[in-house]
């Protein structure tokens, strides 16, 4: 963060949260878990923060289909799956492929500088749920 920015606690708080989770919460789950330490927290000031630590590289805002978002502390580049059943959001461990920045780089003619990949699938989870569910028929 930048150092003229203004130590908050409830930035660092989101933000210690953020990073003790493989998880990757919404606003809304961010602040259900941090109202727990401190009740008096808004939601409004829950999206400012996340918005504000996005913005400054701190964590990683994760665009879902469907409009919404989902915040992650892991900063390096890596890809997600996203579950269209259960909404879940999952690190892959794939490798980061550099070939793909090299041809974008190539068609577009641009530097770039960070890119981020998801998949949009069914997780292992809803998968099982699914074939239990056909075992009993």
């Amino acid at each position: 963060m930048a150092s003229t920015t203004r130590y908050s606690r409830q930035r660092e708080a989101i933000l210690s949260l953020l990073e003790s989770t493989a998880e990757h919460p919404t606003a809304e789950a961010v602040y259900e878990r941090i109202r727990r330490s401190m009740p008096s927290i808004s939601l409004g000031t829950v999206y400012r923060n996340l918005t504000f630590l996005a913005d400054s590289g701190a964590i990683i805002k994760i665009r879902m289909g469907d409009g919404t978002f989902r915040f992650d502390a892991r900063r390096r580049t890596h890809y997600h799956l996203r579950c269209r059943k259960c909404g879940k959001v999952e690190d892959l461990a794939v490798d980061v492929d550099a070939r793909l920045v090299d041809e974008a780089e190539r068609q577009s003619g641009a530097k770039i500088e960070s890119h981020d990949l998801s998949f949009s699938g069914i997780c292992k989870d809803c998968l099982k749920e699914f074939d239990s569910e056909c075992d009993n028929e």
